[in-house]
């Protein structure tokens, strides 16, 4: 293939990085020493090896990144040309995620959320201070002709996953990248971008995490999530230790019997999943767990993944055993540095300890900052080194997804359910929670609450129990509305507090689950301002592929501004009958589950809540 490369060299801070990943290069074809006799006529690998490497194109990628500070074309090309990735297809890839950046930026980075929840908690008003004293907001393209690169800047971010911490930031820096809590203070962002943050704002904060009774939560803050002695005394690996015992076909029929619905918003059946790739005669068989934790308002993957860590990798070498899958990826968000190093630890000593090996092992692979890799195709398509679009379904991945090869993909949540199941049996667990909704859920709570984390409890809770279990609204504040399942979800009412919390309970109430977000908004809120967080978050995540959510997100965040701003095209009846068709067409025709879900939240709003 004539790559079309072009002619520049990389620097050594670059070419550095990119072998500290991929290894030396071994000859002139892949960016080593010219000069060899053997390289002027013979190309040493090609084909099927060649093309076995795009996979590392992100890692790649995330490496310059990670060193440099920004992928710049000599950097790209030596990637090109390490990896045989035509320079077109790779600069397509490094543009699509956020995180990467294919201009000059500085060495420092502050990620400021200015989503659903920190806007109302502060974050507004850190990005004024930062506006004051530090500058504008760092755009994501250069300005005219010239490109000024300061020493550090700052961005406006999506939602981070510190909910029960906001207002948050994620600093990234040249070497090292930390998830923060600002908690209000305006010169603590300013201090972070000069280097001369107080130690206590940049290290992880011990917090409350609601009820630490059940059997998800049973370990977080009481035992050491970087020992494996610790894990093993606490009963860890006797889940394994049973499952390798019992033999896969048995672990699948408990797994079944709990009627284990996924925990990642689909609420497909994990049995059947199962199932279905355990009888796939294709080989070999793949298993990802989804930590891509990207909804707005969602965070219970990160503590579970921070807390304890070696409970999802053994629940991911139970799953392994029982689907015959021999390799496994952890695909986790990128502003997740602490939980990223925790299990990076866990499978290295799980390694060392023998639970992992050649029968099956686990790689990490980290995002790139793109929401829409949550959608299980789109991760494919991330780990396989393309833009993360998703694909067309049928085929399913439980027939060809990974590789074209059957694959299982389960959310943290889902997989960490697997040890107790395994332990106690799936009829035990079924007998939790309700008939259609089995076992305990995590719920994260945040916005207007006293006490916000995430709280583990049976399914069949009223809605209105777990704003009870956070405190309720601060004392003097009245509730306004309740956010359900995240960005992708659906508002209710202060009235509807009666819900209950199960699958079949929120579809009755035409409410969704979702991913377990529960964000409260008191008296104090702009709900237009909340919904127009929405539409620019659809807008921005919109991967582009299908013409439905790719137009009709901006058409949507279009009219809400009309609205808001009072000028309207033939009064707000006529806007809001112009979303309401918008909202149909994605619905009924987009790819994924994006586009599908853009109007949801908004269109509860402005039918159930009234806003508008």
């Amino acid at each position: 293939m004539d790559l079309k490369l072009h002619d520049t060299n990389p620097t050594e801070e670059e070419r550095a990085a990119v072998d500290a990943l991929l290894g030396n290069p071994e000859s002139a074809w892949e960016g080593g020493e010219r000069g060899s006799r053997v390289d002027a006529h013979v190309a040493m690998h090609g084909g099927r090896t060649t093309r076995e490497k795009r996979h590392l194109l992100l890692p790649a990628l995330q490496a310059l990144q990670a060193r440099v500070g920004w992928i710049s074309e000599s950097g790209l090309n030596y990637v090109c040309l390490r990896l045989n990735v035509p320079p077109a297809d790779a600069w397509g890839v490094a543009t699509f995620y956020a995180l990467l950046s294919t201009t000059p930026r500085a060495k420092r980075v502050l990620h400021v959320c200015d989503d659903i929840v920190c806007r109302c908690k502060g974050a507004l008003e850190i990005i004024d201070h930062l506006e004051k004293t530090v500058g504008p907001a760092l755009a994501h393209e250069p300005a005219g002709d010239h490109v000024h690169v300061p020493e550090s800047s700052w961005l406006r971010s999506p939602c981070l996953g510190l909910c029960d911490q906001a207002p948050a930031a994620f600093l990234q820096a040249a070497g090292a990248e930390s998830l923060v809590t600002l908690r209000g203070r305006e010169a603590t962002a300013a201090s972070l971008l000069s280097g001369h943050a107080p130690e206590s704002v940049t290290q992880p904060q011990t917090l409350r995490y609601g009820d630490v009774t059940g059997p998800l939560l049973k370990r977080i803050g009481r035992v050491d999530p970087t020992d494996i002695n610790a894990y093993r005394a606490s009963g860890g690996f006797d889940a394994l230790r049973k499952a390798r015992e019992i033999g896969p076909e048995a672990i699948i029929k408990e797994v079944t019997e709990s009627r284990l619905m996924g925990r990642g918003g689909a609420a497909f059946p994990t049995g059947r999943k199962w199932d279905a790739v355990a009888k796939q005669p294709a080989r070999p068989h793949y298993l990802i767990c989804n930590a891509d934790e990207s909804e707005p308002g969602t965070f219970k993957d990160r503590v579970l993944m921070e807390g304890d860590p070696f409970a999802l990798v053994e629940a991911m070498a139970i799953a392994a055993h029982a689907t015959g899958c021999e390799r496994g990826y952890i695909y986790i968000r990128g502003e997740y540095p602490l939980a990223t190093a925790r299990l990076q630890n866990a499978i290295d000593q799980s390694r060392a300890h023998g639970h992992l090996g050649d029968a099956f092992d686990i790689e990490i692979r980290r995002g790139g900052g793109a929401y829409i890799c949550g959608e299980e195709t789109a991760i494919f398509n991330s780990i396989e080194g393309y833009r993360g679009e998703p694909r067309n379904k049928p085929p399913f991945p439980v027939q060809a997804g990974l590789f074209q090869r059957p694959t299982v993909v389960n959310n943290v949540e889902t997989l960490a359910n697997i040890p107790s199941i395994v332990l106690g049996g799936g009829a035990a667990y079924a007998k939790i929670g309700t008939e259609q909704s089995t076992g305990t859920r995590l719920f994260c709570l945040s916005g207007h609450v006293v006490n916000p984390g995430v709280y583990e409890t049976p399914f069949g809770k009223k809605l209105g129990d777990l704003l009870e279990m956070a405190g309720g609204v601060p004392r003097g504040s009245k509730l306004q509305a309740i956010l359900l399942g995240g960005a992708a979800g659906v508002f209710v009412k202060p009235d509807e507090l009666d819900m209950p919390l199960t699958f079949e309970g929120a579809r009755a109430a035409k409410a969704t689950l979702g991913s377990g977000v529960i964000v409260a908004y008191d008296d104090t809120v702009d709900m237009k301002d909340i919904l127009l967080r929405i539409a620019a978050f659809f807008r921005d995540e919109s991967c582009g592929q299908c013409v439905p959510c790719r137009v009709g997100t901006v058409r949507q965040e279009e009219a809400l501004h009309r609205i808001a701003s009072g000028k309207t095209l033939g009064g707000v009846k006529k806007e809001v009958a112009l979303l309401d068709e918008v909202g149909l067409g994605m619905k009924d025709a987009s790819i994924c589950g994006l586009g599908q879900t853009a109007y949801s939240a908004i269109e509860s709003a402005i039918h159930r809540l009234g806003v508008l």
